[in-house]
């Protein structure tokens, strides 16, 4: 064996030790807490669809052995206990399906009673862009799985340029309301879904300072006067007091996203970029096949 060769194998080996996590593991999660898990993580559940997704994409799908009443993909996960939701967790059955993980949010203060149960429990909350992939490397560490982290984070940046491509040189990019709520709610420039909005090529009008995902006084809206309006439909806006006025209305640029759509566009996981290139394609179908 040539002396190349027996180097090149030799880093292969060094650099595939150096991915391997090291137990126990201490970390900060997302409540500011110092978590430490003791082992590789076999038996885990999952509280958030964004973090089911992303647990299945990095390959550990077959370790989930319960999961929040929303995760629904891949279909797989269909078939597994279900444990509640962030805000009607079944605390007994997440106990029950023996954990030696729980991966929850940030919100739902899951954290409390399942601690108090002598369950290992991890806050993983990606809100803004970027957090999309450095949660995913977190999680990824987190089960062992850093070099398909790292390759997953990868195609995701990818994918999302090949659709950024299409709409950086639309030649008009609408000035756009994005409603996730009725309330109404919409998302703010930094969050990942206005990231995404903007990477579609639409002009956000809710500003940074609002916040990332703020409730919005409806006649800002109305002054704002958007030129698109998305997640909604057109007959409920327009019993609405002054949203006939908006461009949009009088237009018809009204869009209700479709729900699976809808429901990826929620989800700050491993299906962002094909949640970009259904937008992008809302808002520059010519651009965008």
């Amino acid at each position: 064996m040539n002396k190349v060769l027996i180097l090149t194998l030799s880093g292969l080996a060094l650099s595939s030790q150096a991915a391997a996590t090291r137990y126990p593991l201490t970390l900060t999660d997302d409540l500011n807490r110092k978590v430490t898990i003791g082992a590789e993580p076999m038996r885990i559940v999952s509280v958030l669809p964004s973090t089911t997704e992303t647990l299945c994409a990095l390959g550990v799908c077959n370790r989930l052995v319960g999961v929040d009443t929303f995760s629904d993909y891949p279909q797989q996960v269909t078939r597994l206990p279900k444990v509640g939701g962030l805000y009607d967790p079944n605390i007994e059955a997440i106990v029950a399906l023996k954990p030696d993980l729980v991966v929850v949010s940030k919100y739902g203060k899951l954290e409390g009673p399942l601690t108090q149960a002598g369950i290992t429990v991890v806050a993983v909350n990606p809100e803004t862009y970027e957090e999309v992939f450095s949660k995913t490397l977190t999680l990824g560490r987190i089960v062992n799985r850093e070099a398909a982290a790292k390759a997953l984070v990868t195609q995701m940046r990818r994918d999302i340029a090949r659709v950024e491509i299409l709409t950086k040189n639309a030649v008009r990019k609408p000035t756009t309301y994005l409603e996730i709520d009725p309330t109404p709610y919409s998302v703010g420039p930094n969050s990942f879904m206005g990231v995404l909005l903007t990477k579609a090529g639409a002009r956000n009008i809710i500003p940074a300072s609002m916040g990332d995902f703020p409730k919005v006084d409806p006649e800002f809206i109305v002054k704002q006067n958007p030129q698109l309006i998305l997640g909604t439909g057109l007959k409920d806006l327009g019993k609405r007091p002054g949203w006939n006025s908006i461009a949009a209305v009088r237009t018809g640029r009204v869009v209700e996203i479709p729900a699976a759509l809808n429901t990826m566009l929620g989800r700050p996981g491993p299906r962002l970029a094909e949640a970009l290139r259904g937008l992008a394609r809302i808002i520059h179908p010519q651009l965008v096949k």
